[in-house]
């Protein structure tokens, strides 16, 4: 298999998820099983290459920039690479010859989910968002399969739609409910590069968080753009914090969290129904077809989040919005109930199967929404 995935945690981090899935299965299966050799195609940023080889598959890097939101100069700079990020995926599928492709959309997927379903090869989209973004929209005529994590978005993809959850990894499925009480822990992150408008936010709150104002402590996860400037305004407002310019353990900081503060990317919206944590959603603006927005909203309406949107956003909303669920034990716990919910423990093991049927030739089984 040949995974195309990278660019965001949010994009590696499930595409991991089902690989750990299809490794496990050829150990559960024993010596006699070859199980499935997988190869990941990701960008070139560090981010892909630690996090994929650290988790023990090999990886190849493609040359490539997005388009979606980008404008002017950097538009046509973009434009320019596609024929060298075609030229560079091709040459993996070549060397690699693989009985399936599956993408997690973004502008890596495009060339090599395009080159395998005109070459033949049996391929899957997997679909996190509500809404599907600009590669997987126009992907959709060409792939055999669509692994959507929402009810909603299987109408994007008719026929091919298998609404499966999107695929989280085991650990935080095994994060424990959280007794509400002082001193309370907030968990900040703003995705895997940070969020300088959400940095900048907490940075300006940081009086409303001194110990004698409300009790309560950050991890926080700044990117490393803003990690110094960050940690610098944490000790001049007195104000103690778990600051880092990447979290390798997420799992951990949801068990350690009694609230988190976020963007609304699918990963990060899948991980706090997984965990059970109840959240303060902040969108990103601008965000490819709005779908941040459109997955806030959809924990919204089941009582699992709050949302603020970035243009309303400014340390005293925050702060006060804050207070008041750290200071509401049976509204977090109500929450958090209800957040849990849209929780789908077997998408790893639903995407697994339709890889496998698909790679294998079989007959591929309509599963119904759950």
């Amino acid at each position: 298999m040949l995974m195309a995935a990278g660019g965001t945690g949010g994009h590696l981090f499930p595409a991991l998820a089902v690989c750990d899935e299809l490794r496990a299965r050829a150990v559960r299966r024993g010596p006699w099983d070859s199980g499935c050799t997988i190869q990941f195609l990701g960008t070139t940023r560090d981010l892909d290459s630690r996090v994929v080889e650290r988790a023990g598959f090999p990886f190849s890097p493609v040359t490539g920039a997005g388009l979606k939101g980008v404008k002017g100069w950097r538009k046509v700079e973009s434009l320019a690479l596609l024929p060298q990020s075609a030229w560079q995926a091709c040459a993996v599928l070549r060397r690699f010859r693989p009985n399936i492709v599956v993408g997690m959309g973004g502008y890596i997927a495009g060339p090599a989910v395009l080159a395998a379903a005109l070459s033949g090869i049996p391929t899957l989209l997997i679909e996190p968002n509500t809404v599907p973004g600009l590669t997987n929209r126009i992907l959709r005529w060409f792939v055999r399969l669509a692994a959507v994590g929402f009810e909603e978005t299987a109408s994007f993809y008719g026929a091919k739609a298998r609404v499966t959850g999107h695929p989280v990894r085991k650990a935080f499925f095994s994060v424990p409910p959280k007794m509400h009480a002082a001193p309370f822990t907030v968990l900040v992150f703003g995705g895997s590069q940070g969020s300088s408008a959400i940095n900048q936010c907490i940075m300006g709150a940081l009086p409303y968080f001194r110990p004698a104002v409300l009790p309560v402590r950050l991890i926080h996860q700044t990117g490393q753009r803003d990690y110094e400037v960050v940690r610098q305004a944490y000790a001049t407002h007195g104000v103690e914090g778990d600051i880092h310019p990447f979290i390798d353990n997420m799992p951990e900081a949801f068990a350690r969290a009694d609230l988190i503060v976020c963007r609304s990317g699918a990963t990060t919206v899948a991980e706090l129904a997984a965990a059970g944590r109840a959240a303060l959603l902040i969108p990103l603006p601008g965000s490819a077809d709005e779908h941040q927005l459109h997955n806030a909203r959809a924990l919204e309406r089941v009582g699992g989040a709050r949302v603020i949107e970035q243009r309303e956003l400014s340390p005293g909303r925050l702060a006060q919005e804050v207070a008041e669920l750290l200071n509401s034990g049976e509204q977090l716990a109500e929450m958090e109930r209800r957040v849990r919910s849209l929780a789908r423990p077997d998408a790893a093991e639903r995407i697994a199967d339709l890889i496998e049927q698909l790679a294998l030739g079989g007959q591929v089984s309509m599963l119904p929404p759950r």
